[in-house]
């Protein structure tokens, strides 16, 4: 009796336990070692396979730019160039004054050189601000072979003056690349030159006992439209363009402004690169209203050469 008992017991209990493992489909009390590594496999597979794939979506989101296209953009540079200075200046009781030629008729050097600096933010692979600075100063002293009308003063053949050119040039623009690809962009700006001139004449004679001189100054917001763009030749060498122009009447102020540029830039590093460029600046400014009138012409022609520190994220989306 003791003994059915004891094998019905035993019998249950297995009985119960075969029922357990096909309900749960789980080997108990069998060492399924190699299953469970096959299982842990099949696992890892299935979560590498989900990474792989939730990356491949991700990048499918990322676009492929030209690598001179930063996020930040710190240049500083050197520039010199060849300079046609023109200025008319009437007098205040509306006599006509002389068109002068500061190069020819004052003896200015032509070549002139200055330090600049520019900014620039990209908020997207598409869209750029710039902000870029550079201050021309010049003067010199002359004995004129020739008179002429200046201001409120008439200067004699013969005389030592002084003179003095000024320009400082500030320019801001938004550009957005209409095409951009992996090589190249090509896109729209909008911007205005503030260009802040001065100029002034002044002689000392042996008879007079106090200084005549003529001073003009004049500060014209020059609006501007343009197209620039650039080109990935190697991952290292890059080429680079843009032109602008506008002519704009602003109160007393009418003003024309020609400008471009044309560059080469070497990636020296991931974060430095080096730029040459040709760069050409051409404005006319014409004063009119309560103030004497005058007219300034400027151009500046010349070579550039500048560095610049990079930062910032390189994903564009």
């Amino acid at each position: 009796m003791k003994l059915n008992f004891k094998l019905s017991f035993i019998g249950l209990f297995i009985g119960i336990m075969a029922f357990a493992q096909e309900k749960n489909n789980t080997p108990i009390l069998i060492d399924n070692s190699e299953a469970s590594i096959q299982i842990l496999w099949n696992s890892e597979n299935e979560i590498i396979y989900a990474l792989k794939n939730k990356d491949t979506t991700k990048s499918k989101d990322l676009r492929d730019v030209p690598w001179f296209v930063e996020r930040y953009k710190v240049s500083l540079g050197y520039y010199g160039g060849n300079n046609n200075t023109n200025i008319q200046l009437n007098s205040n009781s509306g006599d006509i004054g002389t068109n002068i030629d500061f190069e020819n008729d004052l003896g200015y050097d032509s070549w002139s050189s200055s330090i600049f600096a520019d900014f620039q933010w990209r908020s997207s692979s598409r869209s750029r601000f710039m902000l870029a600075y550079y201050n021309l100063r010049r003067d010199t002293t002359y004995e004129l072979d020739k008179t002429f009308e200046f201001g409120d003063n008439t200067y004699e053949i013969g005389a030592d003056i002084y003179s003095y050119f000024n320009a400082g040039v500030y320019r801001f623009s938004y550009g957005y690349a209409i095409l951009s690809k992996p090589k190249y962009e090509v896109g729209l700006s909008i911007g205005t030159h503030i260009i802040d001139l001065e100029a002034g004449i002044g002689i000392e004679g042996t008879n007079i006992n106090a200084e005549v001189s003529d001073n003009f100054g004049a500060t014209a917001p020059l609006p501007d439209f343009g197209i620039w763009g650039g080109y990935a030749f190697t991952e290292k060498f890059a080429a680079n363009a843009e032109f602008d122009f506008f002519a704009v009447t602003i109160e007393d102020i009418k003003g024309e402004v020609l400008s471009y540029n044309i560059s080469a830039t070497y990636k020296l590093s991931n974060h430095f690169n080096l730029t040459a460029a040709f760069n050409s600046l051409n404005t006319t400014v014409d004063r009119t209203g309560k103030l004497a009138y005058a007219k300034v012409e400027w151009g500046n022609n010349g070579l550039s050469l500048r560095a610049a520190y990079t930062f910032g994220t390189k994903k564009w989306q």
